[in-house]
C-alpha cells in the first residue's frame, strides 16, 4: 500500500475521535479487569507477531537489524507490560492522605481516574516501541486512544493495525495514518492528554496546537546529548560503550550520543578505540543485516550534508568503513563518521545529528566539560564516564538533563522504574512505569467529613464561638 493509500483524511480522523469520545461518554474509562486483559493480550499478540514486525520494521528502513528490533520493539514493550501487570493494583489503590489537626478526625485520598481520550503520536525511528510504551501508560490508567504513526514507517503502521485489531475492540483504541497535514490535525483535536514523540521544531507546532485546547501535553524530544569521559576512566572501555550507543539502530536514537567531551591529550587514543570496537561489531557493512539503514533519502542527505559542511570548515572525518566498500545510492548505509577538530560554526555542533556521525571535542578540565555542556539547550540524556563518586556527583549537581547513565550509554532507557523524559527543549513531562500510570490519570483530591465534624463552629453569625475557635487556631 502506497503511503498516500494508507492515509487517513481529516473526516476519517474526526469519526475515529468521536467514536472514542462517545464511547467514553457511554461507558466511561476502562476498569481494572479490562485494562488486565487488554494488556494481556497485547504481549502475547505482540510476541506472537514478532517476526513479522520485524520484517515490516526492516522493509520501511531498508534494513533494520533483526536483533535491535526484537530487544528495542519486542522485549522492551513486553517488559514493561509485564512490569505494569505486577504493580497495576497496587497503583490504583487510592492514597492516604494525612489530614491536618482542625479537621480530624476526618480523612483524606487520592483517587486516581483515567482522563479520557488520549492521543499519541509516534515517531518512525522506533516505531513499535514509542508507540506501544505510551499506549500500555494510557491503557494502565484506563484510558481510550488514538494512535498516530510515522508517515515514514508505513509499512510497520500497517503491522501495527493489524496487531491492534486483534487486541483492542474499535471504542477503546483507535489507529489513524497519514502525513504531515494529518498529524497537525491530529495534534488540533481536544484531547484530554496528548503525548508526541518527535523532533523539537515539530514538538513546538505541536504544544501549539494543543493550547488552542488547552490540551495537557507530554513532549518527549531529543537535542544533543552529550557523553564525558574522564581522564581516569579506561578509555576503551569508554570508546566500545558509546560506539554501541551511537551505532546501535544506525545511531538513529533520541538518547544517542550526540557528541563525546575528552580529554585533549586523549582524542587521538578515543578515535582509536572507537575504531577498533566498530570494527568488530560490524567487519562488513554493505550486506550486513546487523547495520541498519538509514530511514530515508532525506535523512541520508541530511547526514552527508553536515559530514560535508564540517569537513569544508576545516574538520577531520574518520570513516569507519573496515571492508572499503562502497555503497549503492539506495542502500542508505552510512558508515559511522568519527569528526574532529569541531568548532560551533560547523552545523553539525549545532543540529541534532541522529544518526552515525559523531563529533569528539576536547576539554582541559572536568569544569570546562561542564560549562560546555551548561552553554547549551538541555538534553534529552547524559552521559558521564569515571569511577569517583565525587566526581559522578559533581557532574550530577552541576548539570541538568532528562536522564543520566553513568559509565554506560543508552539503558538507563530501559527501565521502568526510572521515569524517561526531557527538561526544556528536549522535553516536557515524563512517562514509563508508574510514572506513565500518572501521567494519562487525574489524581483526584477527596476529603471524607466525619460525623463528629467540628466544623459547624465555624458557621455564621460569626461572633462569639467563632472568635474563640480562631483565637485557639492562630494564636491572640
Amino acid at each position: 500500500m502506497s503511503e498516500t493509500a494508507a492515509s487517513t483524511d481529516t473526516a476519517a480522523l474526526q469519526d475515529a475521535f468521536d467514536g472514542l469520545k462517545a464511547a467514553w461518554s457511554r461507558d466511561g474509562g476502562l476498569d481494572a479487569k479490562t485494562r488486565r486483559a487488554t494488556l494481556k493480550k497485547l504481549k502475547s499478540e505482540l510476541i506472537a507477531r514478532r517476526d513479522d514486525l520485524a520484517a515490516a520494521v526492516s522493509k520501511d528502513f531498508g534494513n533494520r537489524s533483526r536483533h535491535e528490533t526484537m530487544g528495542a520493539e519486542v522485549f522492551i514493550p513486553a517488559e514493561s507490560i509485564r512490569h505494569t501487570l505486577e504493580h497495576l493494583d497496587e497503583w490504583m489503590e487510592p492514597l492516604e492522605r494525612e489530614i491536618s489537626w482542625h479537621l480530624q478526625p476526618a480523612k483524606g485520598q487520592i483517587v486516581y481516574q483515567p482522563l479520557g481520550v488520549v492521543g499519541i503520536i509516534a515517531p518512525w525511528n522506533y516505531p513499535v516501541q514509542l508507540a506501544l510504551l505510551p499506549l500500555i501508560a494510557a491503557i494502565s490508567a484506563g484510558n481510550r486512544v488514538l494512535l498516530k504513526p510515522s508517515e515514514f514507517t508505513p509499512e510497520t503502521a500497517k503491522a501495527l493495525e493489524s496487531l491492534f485489531a486483534a487486541v483492542f475492540s474499535p471504542d477503546q483504541v483507535k489507529i489513524v495514518t497519514g502525513g504531515a497535514e494529518l498529524g497537525a490535525a491530529f495534534s488540533a483535536l481536544p484531547f484530554d492528554h496528548l503525548l508526541f514523540t518527535g523532533s523539537t521544531r515539530v514538538g513546538r507546532f505541536v504544544m501549539q496546537a494543543a493550547a488552542r485546547n488547552l490540551t495537557p501535553v507530554t513532549l518527549e524530544l531529543g537535542g544533543k546529548s552529550p557523553a564525558i569521559i574522564h581522564d581516569t576512566f579506561p578509555i576503551k572501555k569508554a570508546a566500545e560503550r558509546v560506539a554501541y550507543g551511537k551505532t546501535y539502530n544506525g545511531g538513529q536514537t533520541c538518547i544517542a550520543p550526540d557528541y563525546v567531551l575528552c580529554p585533549r591529550d586523549k582524542v587521538g587514543a578515543l578515535v582509536d578505540a572507537i575504531k577498533s570496537h566498530v570494527s568488530a561489531f560490524y567487519p562488513t557493512i554493505a550486506d550486513n543485516d546487523d547495520y541498519t539503514s538509514v530511514i530515508n533519502d532525506q535523512h541520508h542527505a541530511r547526514l552527508r550534508g553536515l559530514i560535508d559542511d564540517a569537513r569544508e570548515k576545516g574538520a577531520k572525518i574518520d570513516e569507519i568503513n573496515p571492508a572499503g566498500e562502497s555503497f549503492s545510492e539506495d542502500s542508505r548505509k552510512l558508515p559511522l563518521h568519527i569528526i574532529t577538530g569541531v568548532n560551533d560554526e560547523m552545523d553539525v555542533m549545532q543540529e541534532e545529528i541522529f544518526g552515525p556521525v559523531l563529533p569528539i571535542v576536547p576539554y582541559d578540565s572536568l569544569e570546562d566539560a561542564i560549562r560546555f555542556v551548561n552553554d547549551r539547550p538541555r538534553p534529552l540524556a547524559l552521559y558521564y564516564f569515571d569511577r569517583s563518586k565525587k566526581r559522578v556527583n559533581q557532574v550530577l549537581e552541576n548539570t541538568t538533563s532528562g536522564g543520566v547513565c553513568v559509565n554506560d550509554t543508552l539503558l538507563h532507557n530501559t527501565q521502568e522504574e526510572l521515569p524517561f523524559g526531557g527538561v526544556g527543549p528536549s522535553g516536557m513531562g515524563s512517562y514509563h512505569g508508574l510514572q506513565g500510570f500518572l501521567t494519562f490519570s487525574h489524581a483526584k483530591s477527596v476529603l471524607l467529613q466525619s460525623r463528629l465534624a467540628g466544623t459547624k463552629m465555624l458557621n455564621p453569625p460569626y461572633a462569639g464561638l467563632a472568635d474563640g475557635v480562631f483565637r485557639l487556631f492562630i494564636g491572640r
